[in-house]
């Protein structure tokens, strides 16, 4: 008796570990169709929105990104976009406003003024920037001026017109950018 409460037991314990292993793997799969991180200007983005991948294509401009030097200021844009399946276009960006930006270094994303960087993410004609209300950050991988390439990854919360806090995580880009 005491051996099959204690087969019970054991079985019953390796049940609760695979359950959990399987959960892991279901957010590992969900990670591993979005774009590997590298560094050569591949032109690829994609991210998690709200536990979901996010990769842009069809449609117009699915993916755009630029780096200038304008009037003694740098400005960095970053935006991927795809339509849902009720055919409005999805945009999540990234970007600086006056900020110069440095390879090695991360970026708090703020408020959409002069010396920040931000997240942006727009449903249709919804647009909505990040604020000092969630938590965000951008990091420079790569910055290449030379041939024109910039790397990163970025994760922010950011709440829509309706109040609805959207997470987006595991993002990462590998541009070539325009000047």
């Amino acid at each position: 008796m005491k051996k099959l409460i204690l087969l019970l037991f054991v079985l019953s314990l390796l049940s609760t570990i695979s359950c959990n292993n399987d959960d892991d793997n279901s957010t590992q799969n969900l990670i591993d169709q979005l774009p590997p991180e590298t560094q050569t200007g591949e032109n690829t983005f994609g991210c998690l929105l709200d536990g979901e991948p996010f990769i842009p294509g069809g449609g117009t401009n699915p993916l755009d990104c630029v780096y200038q030097f304008v009037n003694g200021e740098y400005y960095f844009g970053l935006q991927g976009n795809k339509r849902n399946e009720n055919n409005n276009l999805i945009t999540i960006a990234l970007s600086t406003n006056e900020l110069e930006i440095e390879q090695g270094l991360s970026y708090n994303l703020l408020n959409n003024i002069s010396g920040n960087a931000q997240g942006y993410f727009s449903i249709s004609t919804n647009f909505n920037f990040t604020s000092e209300n969630h938590t965000e950050l951008l990091m420079i991988t790569k910055l290449d001026q030379i041939n024109q390439i910039v790397s990163g990854t970025f994760w922010f919360d950011i709440e829509d017109q309706n109040g609805t806090v959207h997470e987006i995580r595991e993002g990462r880009f590998d541009m070539q950018y325009t000047q």
